[in-house]
């Protein structure tokens, strides 16, 4: 007579400690999958529209008319809410005190810094999940695992006479938890230094914007005392 020793006959032969850690794998997994693709599909718009909004920006289309027309969009994101924010304080600052070009430059400035933090946040957000599962999920694993064989050697001191048939299902249940906790692992530690990578590029090219913007703004004041 043979022994099923199929995958899912070993999973639900298992013991309920390893269930339990099987099953937090898999719910860890799909959590993980599931914010792989919303961030890759995220992350993706937000370089898309940067590319967009530089290649518009540096086309000599008037700051105002770029401003007018940011506007009337409701969901500004990337270079599109610091430009905006950034010109958006510099009108304002302007109309307060138009002699002052320094304390103009520097509230513009900070307007953009926050503007830029908050979008890095928003797509930092949630990437923390995908580093915990990447370092916690073999771990995880590797209990159920030493738990799986922890049983299987008790299982086998309480036995006459013992062989590999007896002992192989509990080992190779065992096994399993490694495995899924491997499973969920690496996809999460490949995203996550791939999203890290993505995001930090974004970064340099809003802080490259921010300097490049400022300047621009400062030959704009100095040519005119308000922007019309």
């Amino acid at each position: 007579m043979t022994t099923d020793l199929s995958i899912l006959k070993l999973i639900m032969d298992a013991s309920l400690v390893v269930k339990i850690v099987m099953a937090l794998l898999i719910i860890a997994s799909l959590l993980s999958w599931t914010l792989i693709m919303v961030k890759s599909s995220t992350i993706s718009s937000t370089q898309s529209s940067v590319t967009k909004f530089e290649e518009r920006f540096w086309s000599g289309v008037s700051l105002n008319s770029l401003y007018e027309d940011l506007s009337q969009k409701v969901n500004r994101r990337g270079l599109e809410r610091i430009f905006y924010d950034g010109f958006h304080e510099y009108k304002r600052a302007l109309n307060i005190d138009p002699n002052s070009r320094l304390s103009v430059t520097d509230s513009v400035q900070r307007s953009m810094r926050v503007a830029a933090s908050k979008e890095v946040d928003d797509l930092e957000r949630n990437l923390a999940f995908l580093a915990t599962v990447g370092s916690t999920s073999p771990y995880v694993g590797l209990f159920g695992t030493v738990w799986g064989i922890m049983n299987s050697f008790i299982s086998l001191g309480q036995m006459q006479q013992a062989t590999l048939g007896v002992v192989a299902p509990g080992i190779a249940e065992a096994l399993i938890a490694t495995a899924i906790g491997l499973f969920a692992a690496i996809p999460a530690v490949i995203a996550y230094n791939r999203f890290s990578d993505k995001i930090d590029r974004l970064v340099v090219s809003y802080d490259n914007f921010r300097e490049e913007f400022t300047a621009l703004l400062e030959r704009h004041a100095s040519t005119q005392r308000k922007p019309t």
